[in-house]
Protein backbone atom coordinates (compact mmCIF):
# COMPACT_ATOMS: atom_id res chain seq x y z
CA UNK A 1 0.00 0.00 0.00
CA UNK A 2 0.78 3.59 -0.96
CA UNK A 3 2.20 5.89 2.14
CA UNK A 4 1.95 9.48 0.23
CA UNK A 5 -1.30 10.98 2.28
CA UNK A 6 -4.78 10.94 0.55
CA UNK A 7 -6.61 14.09 -0.42
CA UNK A 8 -8.73 14.98 2.17
CA UNK A 9 -12.37 14.55 0.74
CA UNK A 10 -14.44 17.00 3.01
CA UNK A 11 -17.60 15.61 4.47
CA UNK A 12 -20.48 18.35 3.85
CA UNK A 13 -24.14 18.35 4.00
CA UNK A 14 -24.90 17.02 1.14
CA UNK A 15 -21.73 14.47 0.24
CA UNK A 16 -19.67 12.08 2.67
CA UNK A 17 -16.20 10.78 2.04
CA UNK A 18 -15.71 6.64 2.22
CA UNK A 19 -13.56 7.17 5.56
CA UNK A 20 -17.09 8.48 7.50
CA UNK A 21 -19.46 5.97 6.02
CA UNK A 22 -20.48 2.99 7.79
CA UNK A 23 -22.78 0.21 7.55
CA UNK A 24 -25.24 1.85 9.66
CA UNK A 25 -25.72 4.83 7.31
CA UNK A 26 -28.04 3.79 4.66
CA UNK A 27 -30.91 5.85 5.45
CA UNK A 28 -28.00 8.68 4.52
CA UNK A 29 -26.06 7.29 1.60
CA UNK A 30 -28.39 4.26 0.47
CA UNK A 31 -27.23 1.24 0.88
CA UNK A 32 -24.71 0.41 -1.56
CA UNK A 33 -22.67 3.56 -0.44
CA UNK A 34 -22.76 2.34 3.19
CA UNK A 35 -21.57 -0.89 1.93
CA UNK A 36 -18.55 0.51 0.26
CA UNK A 37 -17.59 3.06 2.87
CA UNK A 38 -17.45 -0.17 5.23
CA UNK A 39 -15.52 -1.98 2.89
CA UNK A 40 -12.70 1.52 2.67
CA UNK A 41 -13.14 1.92 6.27
CA UNK A 42 -12.61 -1.62 7.65
CA UNK A 43 -10.13 -3.03 4.68
CA UNK A 44 -8.05 -0.57 3.62
CA UNK A 45 -6.60 -0.49 7.03
CA UNK A 46 -5.68 -4.42 6.33
CA UNK A 47 -3.78 -3.82 2.85
CA UNK A 48 -6.87 -4.63 0.95
CA UNK A 49 -7.14 -1.96 -1.64
CA UNK A 50 -10.80 -0.43 -1.74
CA UNK A 51 -11.22 2.24 -4.05
CA UNK A 52 -11.65 5.86 -2.38
CA UNK A 53 -14.65 7.93 -3.38
CA UNK A 54 -17.45 10.06 -1.90
CA UNK A 55 -21.64 9.51 -1.69
CA UNK A 56 -23.93 12.09 -2.45
CA UNK A 57 -26.46 12.42 0.50
CA UNK A 58 -30.48 11.37 0.48
CA UNK A 59 -30.32 14.82 1.43
CA UNK A 60 -28.83 16.33 -1.54
CA UNK A 61 -31.50 14.31 -3.03
CA UNK A 62 -34.69 15.71 -1.32
CA UNK A 63 -33.01 19.16 -1.46
CA UNK A 64 -32.90 19.62 -5.75
CA UNK A 65 -36.51 17.83 -5.66
CA UNK A 66 -37.96 21.02 -2.85
CA UNK A 67 -36.12 23.54 -4.41
CA UNK A 68 -37.55 22.98 -8.07
CA UNK A 69 -40.79 21.86 -6.51
CA UNK A 70 -40.73 18.22 -7.88
CA UNK A 71 -42.45 17.21 -4.03
CA UNK A 72 -46.01 18.53 -5.55
CA UNK A 73 -45.35 17.60 -9.36
CA UNK A 74 -44.46 14.11 -8.18
CA UNK A 75 -47.51 13.74 -5.39
CA UNK A 76 -49.97 14.85 -8.59
CA UNK A 77 -48.08 12.16 -10.91
CA UNK A 78 -48.79 9.47 -7.96
CA UNK A 79 -52.56 10.53 -6.90
CA UNK A 80 -54.91 7.76 -7.78
CA UNK A 81 -52.23 5.34 -8.23
CA UNK A 82 -53.85 1.96 -9.40
CA UNK A 83 -50.98 -1.03 -8.25
CA UNK A 84 -53.03 -3.57 -10.61
CA UNK A 85 -53.03 -1.75 -14.03
CA UNK A 86 -49.32 -2.07 -15.46
CA UNK A 87 -50.05 0.73 -18.53
CA UNK A 88 -50.84 2.96 -15.52
CA UNK A 89 -47.73 2.50 -13.46
CA UNK A 90 -45.54 2.59 -16.67
CA UNK A 91 -46.94 5.91 -17.77
CA UNK A 92 -46.84 7.66 -14.08
CA UNK A 93 -43.23 6.31 -13.64
CA UNK A 94 -42.08 7.78 -16.79
CA UNK A 95 -43.33 10.60 -15.44
CA UNK A 96 -42.27 10.62 -12.28
CA UNK A 97 -38.97 10.08 -13.89
CA UNK A 98 -39.43 13.15 -16.01
CA UNK A 99 -39.88 15.13 -13.16
CA UNK A 100 -36.87 13.99 -11.60
CA UNK A 101 -34.23 13.93 -14.18
CA UNK A 102 -35.27 17.41 -15.31
CA UNK A 103 -34.64 18.83 -11.71
CA UNK A 104 -31.49 21.29 -11.82
CA UNK A 105 -28.61 20.66 -9.31
CA UNK A 106 -28.42 23.66 -7.08
CA UNK A 107 -24.88 25.46 -7.28
CA UNK A 108 -23.98 24.07 -3.98
CA UNK A 109 -24.52 20.73 -4.14
CA UNK A 110 -22.49 20.99 -7.63
CA UNK A 111 -19.55 22.37 -6.02
CA UNK A 112 -19.22 19.74 -3.46
CA UNK A 113 -20.00 17.32 -6.11
CA UNK A 114 -16.72 18.65 -7.88
CA UNK A 115 -14.79 19.43 -4.57
CA UNK A 116 -15.13 14.74 -4.17
CA UNK A 117 -14.22 14.59 -7.32
CA UNK A 118 -11.18 16.98 -7.28
CA UNK A 119 -10.01 14.98 -4.19
CA UNK A 120 -9.84 12.05 -6.33
CA UNK A 121 -8.34 13.37 -9.32
CA UNK A 122 -5.67 14.43 -7.11
CA UNK A 123 -5.39 11.05 -5.55
CA UNK A 124 -5.80 8.71 -8.79
CA UNK A 125 -4.95 11.19 -11.45
CA UNK A 126 -6.44 12.96 -14.23
CA UNK A 127 -7.66 9.94 -15.97
CA UNK A 128 -9.53 8.45 -12.76
CA UNK A 129 -13.00 6.69 -13.36
CA UNK A 130 -15.70 6.94 -11.06
CA UNK A 131 -18.94 4.96 -10.61
CA UNK A 132 -22.66 6.92 -10.11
Amino acid sequence: MDDKPLPRIVATRFTRRFSEITANDVALVGGKNAALGEMYRELRPLGIPVPNGFAVTAEAYREVLARCGAWEALREALAGLRPDDVADLSARAARAREIVSSAELPPEIVAEILDGYSALRAEYGPGVTLAV
